[in-house]
């Protein structure tokens, strides 16, 4: 007669061959089950009863395998056929290490499933837990430092000025951060375009989504369609099998910056305007649409105007993304900032451990303020650099600063006023410029802000500051 399980049922052959496999282990099982096809149990060893307490009157069988086991997953390694080969199962207040494994027939359909339960404390797999551990808390670590990079790294302070047109400019700032339409960002290069790009998202409400920036300039323009949109597995000879996200799919829920925006070929101007309208990305190689969340804004020192005129970008998507325009002045026009931004560059700068920090005498300072500064604020910060690496200790006198100045102005060393003269006839001339560009466009401002080779805004601001809106 054959052994009866305490139960009162015989294993049947399929159990008896599964538990064959594991019999160097089945000195550290602590319970088996098996389900059929519909996640019903079929038998359960005495063990297993006498490890969840039933009463030697209760009869399990038949029962749907949630009724015995709340938190179990057989059912879904049946409905998968699909081995769970370790997991932590929770029975009132008690962790079980449990195995699940299909059982299936000779063409391979799945009979059933089988459970075990390797130990009743999982002190056992304290080693294991560790290192699972271990590897999470270095997730972690991974995905804050992402997250971090893709935060802002600047804020509407760290745009240094306390000049009108500053004032003005970051009362602006604070406006169209509340609003979350597209911003275009217009200035001369270095004056802080992406510094502001940063500031709109950190006061806006997106500021806990990611930033993401990209230099269109710096992207070959055979790979802008899968960096924007992303590439689906397989989608070409030797794509990565798994799908890569594009920067519209990374910065969802957050802002995506475009900087130098007048350098986007032409060839993914209307795929990237179809993206703005209807707010849904295709990856390379994929036919599945993709909902996004995203702000764009986008920078450009080039006249976009110009560029529309001469059909490198579109005008379609230019109204797209001018909803919100925001002229950065250049230095020249607030050269009242220089000393304050001075002294908030040259805290980053680095010195000798002796040294207290870096001191720009009044004279220095007035010799900065006779410059033009085409390259505006980073060309300020590399003359900067070239004192500092040159001075003699912390002081940077006017000597010191003339000698770092571009070559071209090297005559501002020995006085200041030849540079006030040069900045006075650099201003005479182009209001005559302005006037003659008046008079051959018969009064019409914007036929000579064409002649001029500005854009309109340009040329308004240049009424403004010359007195002539009138």
């Amino acid at each position: 007669m054959a052994q009866r399980d305490p139960v009162g049922m015989t294993p049947p052959a399929l159990v008896k061959e599964a538990m064959g496999a594991f019999n160097l282990l089945r000195e550290y099982f602590e319970g088996a089950i098996m389900v059929d096809s519909q996640a019903r149990i079929t038998w359960l060893d005495g063990r297993y009863r006498r490890l969840l307490k039933m009463a030697d009157d209760f009869e399990p069988l038949g029962l749907p395998v949630e009724d015995i086991l709340p938190n179990s997953q057989l059912r879904k390694v049946v409905e998968t056929g699909r081995p769970n080969l370790l997991d932590i199962m929770q029975i009132g207040d008690r962790q079980l290490v449990v195995c699940r494994i299909p059982l299936k027939d000779e063409d391979g359909s799945v009979q059933g499933a089988i459970g075990f339960v390797f130990y009743d404390n999982v002190d056992y797999l304290q080693p294991i837990l560790k290192k699972v551990e271990t590897l999470q808390k270095q997730l972690s670590r991974a995905q804050a430092a992402l997250s971090r990079e893709r935060q802002t790294k600047y804020s509407l302070s760290n745009f240094v000025g306390v000049s009108e047109v500053v004032t003005e400019l970051k009362s602006q700032i604070r406006r169209f951060a509340l609003r979350d339409g597209p911003a275009l960002i217009l200035g001369e290069t270095g004056t802080g375009k992406e510094l502001l790009a940063h500031a709109i998202h950190q006061a806006s409400d997106r500021a806990e989504g990611p930033f993401v920036a990209v230099n269109m300039a710096a992207i070959p323009e055979a790979l802008l369609e899968s960096e924007f949109f992303g590439v689906s597995p397989g989608a070409y000879t030797g794509a990565e099998k798994k799908p890569r996200p594009g920067k519209f799919e990374l910065a969802h829920g957050g802002t995506l910056f475009l900087d130098e925006i007048g350098d986007m070929p032409l060839s993914i101007q209307a795929k990237f305007l179809r993206v703005l309208q209807e707010g849904e990305i295709e990856a390379l190689g994929s036919n599945a649409l993709k909902k996004i969340d995203v702000r764009i804004i986008a920078a450009t020192s080039q006249d976009l105007e110009t560029l529309m005129e001469a059909r490198t970008f579109r005008a379609d998507l230019y109204y797209r993304i001018a909803v919100l325009t925001i002229n950065v002045p250049p230095l020249r026009d607030r050269l009242g900032d220089i000393a304050i931004i001075c002294e908030r560059l040259l805290e980053d700068i680095p010195r000798s451990p002796d040294m207290r920090g870096w001191i720009i005498e009044p004279e220095a300072i007035a010799l900065l303020s006779h410059y033009d500064w085409p390259g505006n604020v980073r060309e300020l910060r590399n003359v900067l650099e070239r004192a500092a690496a040159i001075a003699p200790d912390e002081t940077l006198d006017e000597a010191v600063i003339a000698r770092a100045m571009p070559r071209r102005k090297a005559g501002q060393s020995s006085s200041a006023t030849t540079g006030a003269d040069l900045a006075h006839a650099r201003a005479r001339a182009e209001r005559e410029a302005i006037l003659d560009a008046l008079r051959r466009a018969d009064g019409s401002r914007t036929r000579a802000a064409q002649l001029l080779g500005v854009s309109r805004s340009q040329f308004y601001e240049k009424l403004k500051r010359y007195d002539l809106s009138n």
